[in-house]
């Protein structure tokens, strides 16, 4: 059985048990849209991405080491609280693609906007995340050049991530 691993506190935080596997990252996050080439359109429109691949009913829109993975068929309500973060290059350009499509937003700094089907992104930009990308996905995705902010370079530094 394993154990939650509380990072915000100043305490010994690590909650582990010998025989719990650890959670290492995100391989996909699985959204439901109601029709795939439209959802691919609007994301084109909205993203620069690589189709990683199609099946029927699915779509797979690469991410360096990580994928979105589209499948045709919404069968929930539109999310509320609900949401998955996505890191940009720019997401300043991301805001103007948002407004340009009149997708509807969460009020506020962050940039949350929710797609027709109901799914709620949060847009983060990478020189803002508290990681970094491994040399050979920075090439994949062409963003050797990206600079992180003092606030995440600190923040990486305090977590032990650091180079």
């Amino acid at each position: 059985m394993g154990m939650l691993r509380d990072v915000s506190a100043k305490r010994d935080t690590s909650y582990r048990m010998t025989d719990s596997p650890r959670l290492i990252g995100i391989n996909h996050v699985a959204l439901e849209v109601g029709d795939l080439d439209a959802a691919l359109a609007l994301y084109g429109r909205l993203f620069t991405f690589e189709l990683r691949g199609r099946a029927p009913g699915m779509a797979f829109i690469d991410m360096g080491d990580q994928f979105l993975a589209l499948a045709e068929g919404r069968r929930q309500p539109p999310d509320d609280g609900r949401h998955f973060g996505l890191v940009v290059d720019d997401k300043e350009a991301v805001r103007a693609a948002v407004e340009r499509e009149g997708l509807r937003t969460v009020p506020g700094r962050r940039l949350d906007f929710f797609d027709p089907w109901g799914n709620r992104f949060e847009v983060v930009a990478y020189k803002d995340v508290q990681f970094d990308r491994v040399d050979g996905v920075k090439r994949k995705l062409g963003i050797e050049a990206l600079a992180k902010s003092d606030t995440a370079v600190e923040e990486i530094r305090k977590r032990g991530l650091g180079g």
